[in-house]
């Protein structure tokens, strides 16, 4: 909210009375930060790629997006850990992430048809795959990396579990 107003060169009592409450300020927010993604990832041309090519494109583009936008992590663990109260209510998020797994049909489509990918892959588990190493990445990096990881190799250790998204993604999908 302080983000909001500052930028906007005015108050937060001025931003939550132009969108009426902060729940709508918040649903606008929600459906902005997947919108970005969503056009980030249509914005890669897939379907000019062979399908592994387009695989490793659309993981190294969804762990960069991610990397670089931690406050898309930080909105979206809000919204689970309010168990997707407001998710839920929006058709627009809904609609914008139909786009994610058509994508993802139209490439595992591509690499059945050419006997790279198992007959068995299926887009909404692929996409799960894919989110789950790219978010793990920034929403755990503090404590994992307390944990595990010396904290000043952030960036090397970056490049490394980027590869490993990729190399992880195709292990699964290839025959």
């Amino acid at each position: 909210m302080e983000n909001i107003a500052s930028n906007a060169d005015t108050t937060k009592r001025m931003v939550v009375y132009h969108y009426k409450s902060k729940e709508a300020l918040y649903m606008q927010v929600l459906e902005y930060v997947y919108r970005c993604l969503r056009k980030h990832e249509l914005e890669l041309d897939l379907s000019a790629y062979p399908p592994a090519e387009a695989i490793v494109k659309l993981v190294e583009a969804s762990f960069d997006f991610h990397v670089s936008h931690p406050e898309f992590i930080r909105i979206v663990s809000t919204e689970n850990m309010l168990r997707g109260r407001f998710i839920r209510q929006s058709t627009n998020i809904r609609a914008l992430n139909q786009t994610a797994l058509t994508l993802l049909d139209d490439i595992l489509e591509r690499g059945k048809k050419g006997h790279l990918f198992k007959e068995d892959a299926q887009a909404r588990d692929v996409h799960r795959l894919i989110s789950s190493l790219c978010v793990h990445q920034v929403a755990n990096q503090y404590t994992f990396g307390a944990l595990f990881e010396n904290p000043d190799e952030f960036d090397t250790q970056n490049a490394h579990y980027r590869q490993l998204a990729v190399m992880v993604a195709l292990r699964y999908l290839m025959i």
